[in-house]
């Protein structure tokens, strides 16, 4: 995830790219452009000129003002800062303890462990809010069962202390993923020092591994707060709307698209999102975090005693029984035909299945849809952008990467509301069907905003296609276009598979966007559909069911995600070395 962060560079001292000066290049290069240019910068450019002119189009800063002086809006700016802040310092508490005990220590179920902990990002956040109302919330299983044997309640899931909860339990493998190949990659040799000057336990821990794994650890809780600061679906769940993204989706659907304030809190999140990114950029430049040594031993795992063990499992169990409980809870009530003040539902029924896949069997076909489409879209691009940056000499070609991952920073919202002032009265070529209305918009939606991801998979897959392979073919006559379908693409198949299963499998659960881009029903894929379902207690079953699908999609799609990235690594240290 950390490679997410900033563009990606070209492996070490590779062989200098042969310039290619062909028309072939300059048009893959027009088209990328135009199309981050239309559906990213211009959209995007929109939301932020809106932010600034008055209804005369003449530069104000007026708006802003009127922004800093209604107390609901100052409210809201800090209660999603300190949701955000909140929810990385608690992340971190569960991340860095898994991260630090699965890496550091010698103990059975490691790989298990880090894999559950992975876990809760199959599930959208807003999906497992209301799981986690019925386990963790006033009347829920966990108060009832404390209530009963103790006499006191929790109030866990209360506004922003639940949205908290919900977001940190979310999002923490964002800190895990990127702790635990930080900590992989420290050099044994840097410990064994530290030991020989004898610093030990917590000390050891504080002065030593944390620091060196400092940048992995950033890369996360930038993420973290990115996603928190950003999201909308988990506050409209809970019910809490005194946050920036409920904020700007409530100024822009009861107002109306030229409300001028849905715009401030707009660029307000974009400069936020930006900032944090930087700010995690900005703390690593100009320290040393390499090892001593190149291909030195990694952390040199030690044994835990038996009062370690114990503490250690205990506290594994603790976090990943509390990380799982929405997914426990979701497939509960998925399955529940009574789940109301009681501690696990009082009757059980497959309706709720037989629901959904009778209404909303069109969902499913639209997700399906817009995500295909959307995953095959961004591979293309993604591959177009790692060829001509890896493989030509265009001048600006780098632009093209800093463009697409750009997207990274641009909440799903705003980009919905840019692409409905931009495309505000403009209808469908030779219909009159104004393009708002179409489903095409939530496609491109969900393909700008995970065009990052499939771009880092096809840019380390070329990165691992020697380009001696193509001078070969090319040298016995294929033609550059040739090369490029026969060779190259195949040799790439593995990482553009990746990068196709990740765009395909995190957009399935987009809502930010979608849920303004959504014009009728007719279009609503299965996040909106759960989203509407989760609003009245009597649709939560057939919601639960939905929920409980979107996971399985996601999940088979991340475990063949893994697959072919596996297969793709395979390939690659199979092909001869020397040329």
């Amino acid at each position: 995830m950390s490679a997410a962060l900033a563009p990606a560079q070209p492996a070490a001292r590779p062989r200098p790219a042969r310039p290619l000066v062909g028309f072939g290049p300059w048009l893959a290069f027009g088209l990328v452009l135009a199309f981050l240019l239309v559906f990213l910068l211009v959209p995007i450019g929109t939301v932020i000129y809106t932010a600034f002119v008055n209804e005369n189009g003449a530069l104000t800063l007026g708006h802003f003002g009127t922004f800093f002086s209604t107390s609901v809006f100052r409210e809201s700016f800090f209660n999603s800062l300190v949701v955000a802040l909140a929810s990385v310092f608690f992340a971190s508490l569960i991340a860095i303890p898994l991260a630090y005990l699965t890496v550091r220590f010698e103990f059975r179920g490691a790989l298990l462990i880090q894999t559950l902990g992975v876990l809760p990002l199959i599930m959208p956040p807003f999906v497992g809010a209301v799981a986690l109302q019925l386990i963790f919330g006033r009347n829920g299983s966990v108060n009832l069962l404390l209530n009963e044997h103790f006499g006191f309640t929790i109030p866990i899931m209360d506004g922003l202390v639940g949205v908290t909860f919900v977001e940190s339990i979310h999002y923490f493998p964002f800190i895990l993923l990127n702790l635990v190949a930080a900590m992989r990659n420290i050099d044994g040799a840097m410990e064994e020092s530290a030991l020989n000057l004898g610093a030990k336990g917590w000390s050891l821990f504080r002065r030593v591994i944390f620091p060196l794994a400092m940048p992995g650890f950033l890369a996360g809780a930038a993420l973290v707060f990115v996603k928190v600061f950003d999201d909308l679906g988990t506050p409209l769940v809970m019910g809490v709307t005194n946050m920036l993204a409920p904020q700007a989706y409530l100024r822009i659907t009861s107002v109306g698209i030229d409300d001028p304030l849905g715009y401030v809190i707009s660029v307000i999140m974009i400069a936020f999102s930006i900032l944090a990114l930087w700010m995690a950029a900005r703390v690593m430049k100009g320290k040393d975090y390499a090892t001593l040594q190149k291909g030195g031993s990694s952390l040199q795992k030690r044994r835990l005693s038996a009062w370690e063990s114990v503490l250690a499992y205990g506290w594994i169990v603790f976090i990943l029984l509390v990380t799982l409980a929405p997914h426990i809870g979701i497939l509960l009530m998925s399955f529940s035909k009574v789940w109301s003040f009681s501690v696990l539902p009082d009757a059980y029924t497959l309706e709720h299945y037989a629901t959904i896949f009778n209404d909303s069997s069109r969902m499913i076909g639209n997700t399906l849809l817009y995500c295909l489409t959307a995953a095959g879209l961004d591979v293309v691009i993604g591959t177009a952008i790692a060829y001509l940056i890896l493989r030509t000499q265009l001048p600006a070609r780098q632009w093209l990467d800093y463009l697409a991952s750009a997207a990274l920073a641009i909440p799903g919202l705003v980009l919905a509301i840019g692409y409905l002032r931009l495309f505000k009265g403009i209808n469908v070529p030779f219909t009159d069907t104004p393009i708002v209305t179409t489903w095409v918009l939530i496609m491109l939606a969900y393909a700008v905003r995970r065009l990052p991801y499939a771009l880092r998979s096809c840019m380390a897959a070329l990165q691992q296609v020697h380009i001696s392979l193509e001078e070969a073919a090319q040298s016995v006559g294929a033609s550059r276009a040739s090369t490029i379908k026969r060779v190259m693409v195949p040799l790439m198949m593995g990482g553009i598979l990746a990068g196709f299963v990740t765009s395909f499998i995190t957009a399935a659960v987009e809502l930010s966007a979608t849920i303004l881009l959504t014009s009728a029903q007719s279009q609503a894929p299965m996040s909106y559909g759960i989203y509407l379902y989760m609003q009245s207690i009597s649709g939560r079953g057939p919601g639960a069911a939905l929920g409980v699908l979107a996971v399985v999609v996601v999940g088979l799609g991340t475990y063949f995600s893994h697959r072919f990235v596996e297969q793709s690594r395979a390939t690659v240290q199979a092909q001869p070395t020397s040329h």
